[in-house]
């Protein structure tokens, strides 16, 4: 079921980069800069060239970088129609005539084969208005990584004009739902950030619910429940496709999370009609508690730095949101305000929990800041839920289920909830987690 996925840890051995720059052309002085955050936002007019050299390959990978420049919402790509000039790659572009056509960035490429029959792919950002190159780079991988190299220039683009980190570059797993409501079929499925390259890890012979991604590795962590079974944390390898249960207990696990190291997975284990949170050693199998009590306390996520735990407790009432140290001191409540919370995640970047709001009979995704101050709303309606962050910390992934006989579907928000944009599936899809960076960067 696996195939061949183009892992984390084969990339060193599979891809090079090098930087490109014309013998005549220098850094802009002046250099792109989009700022994100201004009220007055307005995305940057953008256009991506086709790629010369292999026609089928360079119109694969442009449109690649078209198509995720556009879905972040941050750049409109020109149509292809109003394009002044079919640029070449070795030359200078008419600047003037991209001017006229009001763009600002212009991105031009070219795709071929070295002597040993790898496929080489470079690109140039050109900031329009200068008339200058702003960064240039060629990309050695195999011909099957074609596709993977749009995201790598996607990156290199989005990066240097937005000053945020890269996250094209990365993969999501989900839970794929098919069948009637009432049965519905949960397989785990792993795809690119796009929804290009869907296959499916488990066969559907036993539910998977809430998978997490490694930040270290990749492996994933879910839950999954096979009939008359009670429901237990498992752990796949991605690179081999084994599996493992992890930590031995007799009554449900479920809500895993991995350490920022990769090396531990905090959960929530049922004892009795309460839940407490217990960390395994992955290597060792040692276990420990981190909360013991009468309440419900579940969903736990580590701080970047795994010095803190944020998870949810029904500890005073109802469902809220509590954060702690690693090893269970000083719980503090940090959710206030009308109705539940629930679902917390940390950002990659530690500036901003995520998690799911439910009042007035409706569901909110939110993010707050780690002490709890400034709340905000990112998209609200029926029912959203299950955050999980992008590996720049700039886009939170969710699913929104309408009701009815229909399921739920994929869709990310940038932290300013200005962007909002559908994560195409095959079929119904819930409990996103994204990857990081495959590149690693």
């Amino acid at each position: 079921m696996l195939g061949t996925a183009f892992t984390r840890r084969s990339l060193a051995a599979a891809l090079g980069v090098l930087a490109l720059a014309l013998p005549a052309a220098t850094p802009a002085r002046a250099q792109l800069q989009l700022r994100i955050g201004s009220g007055a936002f307005q995305p940057m007019p953008i256009a991506v060239a086709d790629f010369a050299g292999d026609a089928s390959l360079g119109t694969l990978v442009s449109g690649v970088i078209t198509n995720n420049l556009r879905r972040s919402g941050y750049f409109t790509p020109l149509e292809k129609g109003r394009f002044p000039e079919n640029p070449s790659f070795d030359a200078a572009p008419n600047f003037e005539a991209w001017k006229g056509a009001g763009v600002q960035a212009l991105v031009t490429g070219r795709v071929g084969r070295d002597a040993a029959g790898r496929l080489t792919v470079a690109f140039r950002l050109w900031d329009v208005a200068s008339g200058q190159q702003i960064t240039g780079q060629q990309y050695g991988t195999d011909v099957a990584n074609a596709r993977r190299t749009g995201h790598l220039v996607s990156d290199a683009v989005y990066t240097k004009i937005t000053g945020l980190g890269p996250w094209f570059d990365s993969r999501v797993a989900y839970v794929d739902e098919s069948g009637p409501k009432e049965s519905r079929r949960k397989r785990l499925m792993v795809m690119d950030q796009d929804g290009a390259n869907v296959r499916a890890l488990t066969s559907g012979d036993a539910s998977v619910v809430a998978p997490r991604y490694s930040p270290a590795g990749q492996e994933i962590a879910f839950m999954t429940q096979a009939t008359g079974q009670q429901p237990k944390v498992q752990m796949i390898d991605l690179e081999t496709g084994k599996r493992q249960t992890v930590g031995n207990f007799a009554s449900m696990s479920a809500s895993p999370r991995f350490s920022p190291d990769g090396r531990r997975l905090v959960m929530s284990v049922q004892q009795g009609g309460n839940a407490d949170i217990v960390t395994v050693d992955i290597a060792s199998k040692a276990q420990h508690p981190i909360t013991q009590g009468l309440a419900i306390d579940t969903s736990p996520s580590y701080s970047p730095d795994g010095s803190q735990i944020v998870f949810e407790s029904d500890r005073g009432g109802s469902q809220q949101i509590y954060v702690m140290g690693a090893d269970g001191s000083n719980a503090r409540r940090i959710s206030f305000g009308e109705g539940a919370a629930s679902q917390p995640a940390w950002s990659p970047r530690g500036d901003l929990i995520a998690f799911t709001r439910q009042r007035k009979g409706g569901f909110a995704i939110c993010v707050m800041k780690p002490d709890g101050s400034g709340e905000r709303v990112l998209t609200e309606g029926f029912h959203n839920e299950s955050p999980t962050f992008a590996p720049n910390g700039q886009y939170v992934m969710f699913f929104r289920d309408p009701g009815g006989q229909g399921g739920g579907k994929l869709y990310m928000v940038d932290i300013t909830g200005k962007v909002e944009q559908p994560v195409p599936t095959p079929s119904f899809a819930s409990d996103p987690t994204w990857s990081p960076l495959l590149s690693g960067k």
